[in-house]
């Protein structure tokens, strides 16, 4: 077997030392064999011994012990060093592939808990580059933790993975993927105190710097000039200036597709004048994923050289209910010269994200995704493992779903029904921000419609389900998901490979 590191660091908590003592020495400091099966089906997933080893599984006399969480079981066997076997199919409602990627995340986990150094993994029965990097991606998100603020920091596990020889590995792009996911869940889990506009601003800018990318950062007196009063109305109860940033990508090589990201960054959201409620209020501190997301995306793209034209559009602004905060009744005239009225200061997403929807517009893109943290609507109708996707496209809605479908983030297309948009209609103004009950996750999309350039394809994107976990997602412990990067630089590969979905 040749020796080849999918993930050397790790920063996970330790939690297991009581499982570790009490088995100790069973494991030792030599290399722990594992075979992935699928307990329900009885099948195994690595082939060669174990197909042999499964019809141990059955007789309990070879049975040392099984951890129903983990569903990782220690047998006897005639070989020197200990064999765990982990379930591929303990979690419900998930594809083949993040079955793979969950397995690999637990026996990470796992590893790190009980202090195991070296993990050999045999060939996979049908072997194939896409479950190749299930496994390691799975291994790979099992690394992150957020511990910054933690006076006594985890000690960082270094674990060695050993894979079959014919067992290829993309290094570069998998290093490109999760610095992104580490850049994206760091930003979204920091506190709001400390993420203001300006800091996010003073990180992109490092970020452009490195990766050779265009940037152009907009202030309150730019965006004025500029005409871009969303976010200025929306930040002016802050002492923290809000700000618009454009980072762009200008490859030497690429197609004729050039795709626009833009993403809500509001880096605290209190509500507003019209104030949220105090229960779980810290986790506001996430609703600039969407920003977040935009940002790592777009450092992905730069660091993998795709050749295809990207921007990337940060909307950062702090909801505050400052003594010059907006109040609601206020009135302000877009870009576009459409006039809002602002019935509801928390519904101020969908206010910062028509400034970055018509910055697209500026900037030649044929087609444009905004993501948002943006209604507790799609929490409400989806849950919390599936994003809204709302698009005035089907070929760009189509790609997105695949690309969601490839990477294990879940999506569910949402109606853009017109008739919902007469509700938004105000009697003082041209349109109003919320709408008196009925879908508020649709009339959040047709709200952002009105601001989209009726020449491109346009799909939005709704997150605010799934971005952040108080008690866990999948690969996620607690904070900070990422949900939606993987998709994002998903999609933006299939468009710099096929010329065919430019007029998708």
């Amino acid at each position: 077997m040749k020796k080849k590191t999918a993930n050397s660091k790790s920063s996970a908590h330790k939690k297991g030392t009581a499982s570790f003592k009490e088995h100790s020495g069973w494991w030792g400091d030599g290399p722990v064999f594992v075979f992935l099966y699928s307990k329900k089906t009885k099948k195994a997933i690595t082939n060669g011994t174990a197909k042999e080893i499964l019809q141990f599984i059955e007789d309990s006399e070879h049975v040392l012990h099984e951890s129903e969480a983990l569903r990782i079981i220690r047998i006897d066997n005639e070989y020197s060093h200990p064999v765990l076997f982990v379930d591929t199919g303990k979690e419900a409602g998930l594809d083949f592939l993040d079955h793979l990627r969950m397995a690999a995340y637990r026996l990470a986990k796992w590893a790190e808990n009980n202090s195991v150094k070296t993990l050999m993994i045999p060939p996979l029965v049908d072997d194939s580059e896409k479950k190749r990097d299930a496994i390691l991606q799975g291994l790979c998100h099992a690394s992150y933790a957020f511990d910054k603020y933690k006076s006594k920091k985890h000690k960082k596990a270094d674990i060695e993975y050993l894979f079959a020889d014919d067992m290829e590995i993309d290094g570069r792009s998998l290093q490109a993927m999760f610095s992104g996911i580490d850049l994206a869940k760091n930003l979204i889990n920091e506190p709001g105190g400390y993420l203001t506009p300006t800091i996010v601003a003073n990180i992109a800018q490092g970020i452009a710097q490195k990766y050779g990318l265009a940037i152009r950062v907009r202030r309150s007196k730019e965006l004025e000039k500029d005409g871009y009063n969303g976010i200025l109305t929306v930040g002016r109860g802050s002492q923290n200036e809000p700000a618009m940033l454009t980072l762009s990508y200008r490859p030497k090589y690429k197609n004729p597709s050039h795709l626009a990201l833009v993403g809500k960054g509001i880096t605290f959201d209190t509500g507003g004048i019209c104030l949220k409620p105090q229960d779980k209020m810290y986790e506001m501190k996430s609703d600039m994923s969407g920003a977040a997301i935009v940002l790592a995306t777009i450092q992905v793209v730069a660091e993998l050289k795709l050749p295809i034209e990207v921007d990337a559009i940060l909307c950062l602004a702090e909801n505050r209910p400052g003594e010059n905060a907006m109040l609601p009744g206020d009135i302000f005239k877009a870009k576009n010269g459409k006039t809002i009225m602002v019935e509801n200061t928390d519904a101020e997403g969908r206010l910062v994200l028509i400034d970055g929807l018509m910055e697209a517009a500026t900037l030649g893109a044929t087609h444009v995704i905004d993501i948002a943290t943006l209604t507790g609507a799609i929490q409400r109708a989806l849950g919390t493992s599936i994003g809204g996707l709302f698009s005035n496209s089907e070929g760009l809605a189509l790609t997105i779903a695949e690309a969601g479908a490839e990477s294990g983030e879940k999506w569910w297309r949402m109606p853009l029904d017109e008739e919902y948009a007469e509700d938004l209609k105000d009697k003082v103004a041209d349109i109003r921000n919320i709408t008196d009950g009925g879908p508020g996750a649709i009339s959040a999309a047709l709200f952002l419609k009105e601001f989209v350039d009726k020449n491109l394809e346009w799909a939005h994107l709704d997150i605010a389900g799934v971005a952040f976990s108080a008690k866990g997602y999948k690969y996620t412990e607690h904070g900070a998901t990422a949900f939606g990067l993987k998709t994002l630089v998903e999609t933006v590969k299939r468009y710099s490979v096929d010329e065919t979905r430019v007029r998708g």
